[in-house]
């Protein structure tokens, strides 16, 4: 056995976990510069030198300058990032005709493959049972 004691361990634990916090938070603070369109280009530099060069300084200040702005920023891309996707599903399920993903079959093919697709899209909570209806009201009839 080796002696190490118990307290050590979790004391070892606790360090590596805030290691670990501490990369995660500068390297969203670097992509938040990065990301960030309010600043130019010798604003992003100057501050991604304050935070390479002064890592804990560079992002305490950044944070607490800069932490509310990077909050919204999150949110904004999280809410185009939906959009993206609702309309990207919305598109695919509503398979319009002579699309790529129209089937190699006949409209009978085509519109069972669909409705299969727009089945599974409800089932797992995707698209709303009004948009399931909308959707299978477009496609062609068998």
């Amino acid at each position: 056995m080796h002696d190490y004691p118990l307290l050590n361990v979790f004391w070892t634990m606790a360090e590596l976990f805030l290691c670990i916090l501490w990369f995660f938070l500068l390297f969203k603070v670097i992509n938040d510069i990065f990301r960030s369109h309010d600043m130019g280009g010798w604003a992003k530099a100057g501050w991604v030198i304050l935070v390479i060069l002064l890592p804990l300084l560079g992002v305490l200040v950044y944070v607490i300058a800069r932490g509310q702005s990077m909050g919204r920023r999150d949110v904004e891309q999280a809410r185009q990032q939906e959009a993206a996707v609702r309309d990207y599903i919305r598109d695919a399920a509503g398979g319009r005709p002579g699309t790529a993903d129209a089937g190699a079959g006949g409209a009978g093919d085509a519109g069972a493959g669909h409705l299969a697709k727009l089945s599974e899209l409800r089932d797992h909570g995707v698209i709303t049972d009004e948009e399931f209806r909308r959707a299978k009201d477009r496609l062609p009839a068998a």
